[in-house]
């Protein structure tokens, strides 16, 4: 698959949104994207399954429009898997023409580059803080030691393979015989569990969407989202079709299926496709997710619609995060006015929201609490990371320069690398460390 082409397919997942605030004089996007037919009748995705033909998913509204540096490129995608020849279009958008080498301002420094050679669309580290799993648009999983920067594995089955769908969430956890696992979502609708040190896939289930209502309804389902509870026990999914799929990961069965009621007179449940799920860290049967409908939706495990909402946040990644010492969410939407706000758990009222950086403006694709004083979010059109000062309020450090924007990032929690920042922008994965932390160089 060409650059150009792989740089398509994850704005087809992703970044195939927009605010409605546009100039009106940018075209409309295109917004399909290869998905699988399924078997509403079995979840089970087995093994031996042949390639599944590729199928065409329904327009979101013409609302969605997106500006590009140097205007539009359509690029057309290669057929995938058996079945008639279906031609996807995307648009190419925030690729910078301007050849600039990445640098850092403020305290924030370039500690090491991951050269991973194709798009990378998602980054995760393990909450031992010894492992970098970078999920690709081909389908593959690379696997990196931050004990020395080496290359481990790849994670990649014969029908990751076929259909080279991207990776669009993953996950760590472990096994009920504490094992190393590695959950991973793709845009093919297929959520895998891998076994990390075995480089094996465990078990794979179709994420099959919901019959009716929706984008990707009636069976087809990109899953876009993914989140463990606190005990590791559960997950739960969200995608193109505005369902969300709670899963029990010892059986591998789904529990139940969250999503809004019939009725359009209550907002219990989203009605676009779900962009972020996240468990709280301290509560096992809550979570909150958000998308395109412009509401963080509250879900208990054992209701089936959504116990209650707010509105505000455009969601187009995983851009909502709790921290439970506050019981504060913070949101990052994709869209030029309040992109990063700060909202209160239980009350759901605003507490604040981030302004403006004068390096440019930032519409946001990933953010993540950063120990108990600061905030990282990175996006789109300034192609910029920033670190935040939690209660000022201000930009302290920048990362700058990067050629496209920046899809994913993650923190590292524990172990020696604690505080090092992931994130991702074209074929490449930043590491980033801040003064006064110590780690030695790769």
């Amino acid at each position: 698959m060409s650059n150009n082409a792989t740089a398509a397919s994850r704005r087809g997942v992703f970044q195939a949104h927009g605010d409605g605030e546009e100039d009106s004089k940018q075209p409309s996007r295109s917004y399909m994207l290869s998905d699988f037919d399924s078997d509403p009748g079995s979840e089970t995705y087995p093994d031996s399954e042949e390639a599944e033909s590729e199928a065409e998913l329904d327009t979101e509204p013409d609302t969605h429009k997106e500006s590009a540096t140097t205007g539009p490129e359509l690029t057309e995608l290669r057929d995938i898997g058996k079945g008639p020849q279906t031609n996807v279009y995307k648009e190419e958008a925030y690729i910078s023409t301007t050849h600039t080498q990445p640098k850092t301002k403020g305290e924030l420094h370039i500690h090491s580059v991951l050269e991973c050679g194709s798009e990378v669309m998602t980054c995760q580290f393990n909450n031992e803080g010894t492992l970098l799993a970078v999920g690709l648009s081909d389908g593959a999983i690379k696997l990196y030691s931050m004990d020395n920067g080496n290359f481990l594995q790849t994670l990649r089955d014969s029908s990751s393979i076929l259909s080279s769908l991207p990776v669009t969430a993953l996950r760590f956890t472990l096994s009920s015989q504490s094992r190393c696992l590695l959950l991973a979502t793709y845009a093919s609708g297929i959520v895998r569990s891998w076994y990390v040190w075995g480089g094996e896939c465990l078990w794979g289930v179709r994420d099959v969407g919901e019959t009716g209502g929706g984008a990707g309804g009636g069976g087809q389902r990109q899953t876009l989202s993914l989140s463990v509870s606190p005990s590791g026990e559960k997950a739960a999914t969200g995608g193109s079709d505005s369902a969300i799929h709670l899963y029990d990961l010892s059986t591998h069965q789904r529990l139940m299926t969250c999503k809004a009621s019939s009725t359009r007179t209550v907002m219990d449940g989203h009605r676009f496709r779900v962009f972020a799920v996240t468990f709280h860290p301290e509560m096992e049967r809550e979570f909150i997710s958000g998308g395109w409908d412009n509401t963080i939706q509250f879900w208990d495990t054992r209701q089936q619609h959504s116990v209650r909402m707010l509105s505000g946040p455009h969601v187009c990644g995983d851009t909502l995060q709790i921290d439970p010492a506050v019981n504060h969410i913070l949101s990052g939407s994709w869209r030029k006015d309040n992109a990063l706000e700060i909202w209160d758990y239980v009350s759901g009222q605003k507490v604040t929201e981030v302004p403006h950086d004068y390096q440019g403006e930032s519409k946001i694709y990933t953010c993540h609490w950063l120990g108990q004083d600061h905030i990282v979010a990175a996006g789109s059109q300034s192609n910029m990371l920033r670190v935040i000062n939690r209660w000022t309020m201000t930009t302290e450090s920048r990362l700058l320069g990067l050629s496209s924007a920046v899809f994913g990032s993650s923190v590292c929690l524990a172990g020696k690398w604690t505080g090092l920042i992931a994130a991702t922008s074209g074929t490449s994965v930043y590491l980033l460390e801040r003064d006064g932390q110590q780690h030695s160089k790769k």
